[in-house]
Order: C-alpha cells, then structure tokens, then sequence
C-alpha cells in the first residue's frame, strides 16, 4: 500500500469502545454488504476473514475478533461528501430529443494517457461515425453529472433501462465547476451544490457550455444491464453498491473491500460501519469518503447536500494493523 512507505502519514491504532456509536450501529447489515465484495479479495488473511464471516458468526463480535480499528492520517482534514446513481432519459438512436451521446472508450484512450480534452472530444470529429455511442439523452447538463457520479440509469421511451457504468476516462485531471463558480464571484461556496450549478448553466446556455469545459476531465462508460434493477450499480470492484453503507475512498489508503466506520459530523450526524467498494476522480487523501446515497433525483439531492467533516476509521486484520505500527509502538 503507497502510504505504508510515505513519512507524512500516520497509523494510530484504536480500540473499538474509542468509535463513537460503535454499538447501536447494524453490524449485521454491514457484514452482509462486507459479504458482496470480500470473496473477490486475493491476499490471504483477507481470504480467510471472508470464510469466517460465511460461516454465519454473530455480526459485531466477528468485526471486533478479527480486526482493529485504524485512523490513518494524511495530514489533510477529514470531509465526507455524496454520490449516487442518476436516471436520465434516453434512448438507443438519435433523435431530435435524444441528442448527447454516451460514449464507449475509444481504443486510443486507452493507450495515450492522456488522450484529448472533454473540448476536443466534444468538439472534435475524433468520435464521429465509429458506433461508440451507448445512447443518446437530452440533457447535456445531466450528462455531465453522470459523468461525475461514474454510474447511472437510462430510461427508454418504452419504459426500459439501460445502465451503464464507468470504463475510464481520458486521462486529464478532474476540476470542480463548482470551484470555477465561486472563483468568478458567481456564488459563495457555502451556496454551490448540484442542483444550482445545473440551473446556472441551464439559465446560462452560452456560459454554461464553457462552464462544463472548464473540467477537461471525459468519462467513458460500458453498458453493464445485466445488474438486476433492485440492486446498485457496480463500483470500482464490479460488484453492486449498497445504499449508505458502500463508500467510494483513495485506494492508495484504503483497501478496497475494507470495513470502513465513518463519524460524520454536520447538521446530520453519522455514525455507520461501511463498506470500502468504490473509489472516484475527486477522492483522494486518507480521510476522504463518498458516500453512496442510492439511485434516482431524491438521492441525488441528498447526495448534493453532502459535505461534512469528520473522520473515517479503516477496520483492518489484526496482524495488518500491528503491522503498521513503527516497533516504539508495539
């Protein structure tokens, strides 16, 4: 793991009376989620926790036997923000409606990193005429946030779904719009949130566009319809998301698949055990987390609202926590 080697980041390791709402927490629904995503992890203490948990043990005493908890830090501020799953309306062929492509990786994205901005790739003839379009919507604004969230729902006129699912991206840095809003004086950042950023950029058709370009960032999807409509998307472990208790953290710190207790703080404290199964563009650091609001516009609203502070503790196998340690500690 990258941290393991960097001086500036810190292990501290906890007992489980030191995580605050420890025990009221549903330790049962986590170990089920901890269940979707432990089988595919290959290292060997990992593997044989996941056989213990399938063996149906008592949920909170199998977290508390098996591993310790772990604050890690990086030296930057804990913040805790909101993802979900967006429904866009959509269709398979192009129309006077249905207008903005979701593409398919081109195969040259993926040897040349990076490859062209999201303005070339949008006005650009490089995606012209090759059949990389998944599907085409009507919203160019949603688009972009679909982009953003990585995953999402398209609906079809006859009331089907295709959903897609992050492929890769282009390969240029990911810069908040947001960010760029309250740059140029347009709002303080106490106001920014989804919701009025795709207003402003609806209100400001001209503006908006340039706006979006502001991000060079592109994301490439793959159709992934085959995942049952009453389950989540995939993340970055192709396995299924669950509803606030999967989390998108910087793997270069947090193990995917690893339990993860959270203690958010903000208007509406939270205190869960959860699971690391997804990471994002804008996740980096030790103490950054996204969580996993569900799919659908009431999500997605919960989700905007999202930004609290806070601190996350990774939950490892004993031996690994020790590990970590240096030797004064032990």
């Amino acid at each position: 793991m990258t941290p393991a080697q960097a001086t500036d980041v810190t292990y501290d390791v906890l007992d489980f009376d030191q995580l605050d709402g420890w025990a009221d927490d549903d330790h049962a629904a986590a170990l089920k989620v901890f269940l979707n995503t432990c089988r595919d992890m290959k290292d060997p203490d990992w593997r044989a926790l996941c056989k213990y948990a399938n063996a149906d043990p008592e949920p909170r005493q199998f977290f508390e036997l098996f591993f310790r908890p772990v604050l890690i830090d990086d030296g930057q501020d804990a913040l805790f923000t909101g993802y979900f799953e967006p429904e866009l309306e959509g269709d398979r062929y192009r129309s006077s409606r249905y207008r903005y492509p979701v593409y398919k990786m081109p195969p040259e994205a993926l040897r040349n990193n990076p490859w062209l901005t999201r303005r070339e790739i949008l006005d650009g003839d490089a995606m012209a005429g090759r059949g990389l379009e998944i599907a085409w919507v009507d919203d160019p604004v949603e688009l972009f946030f679909l982009q953003i969230q990585g995953s999402g729902r398209i609906r079809l006129p006859d009331g089907s779904y295709i959903r897609v699912g992050y492929r890769g991206a282009n390969g240029h840095p990911y810069r908040s719009i947001g960010v760029e809003l309250v740059r140029r004086g347009v709002y303080n950042a106490h106001q920014v949130s989804a919701e009025v950023i795709k207003n402003w950029v609806r209100r400001n058709p001209v503006e908006g566009r340039d706006l979006l370009f502001h991000n060079p960032s592109y994301v490439f999807f793959r159709e992934v319809s085959r995942v049952p409509a009453d389950q989540g998307p995939l993340g970055a472990m192709n396995r299924s998301v669950t509803t606030m208790r999967s989390i998108a953290v910087d793997p270069s710190f947090v193990k995917l698949g690893a339990p993860v207790w959270i203690e958010k703080d903000g208007k509406k404290p939270l205190r869960r055990l959860m699971i690391a199964q997804d990471t994002g563009s804008a996740i980096k650091g030790a103490q950054r987390a996204d969580v996993f609001f569900g799919t659908g516009d009431k999500a997605g609203q919960e989700a905007g609202k999202l930004r609290d502070p806070g601190r996350m503790i990774v939950l490892m196998p004993i031996q690994r926590a020790y590990a970590l340690l240096p030797e004064s500690a032990i």
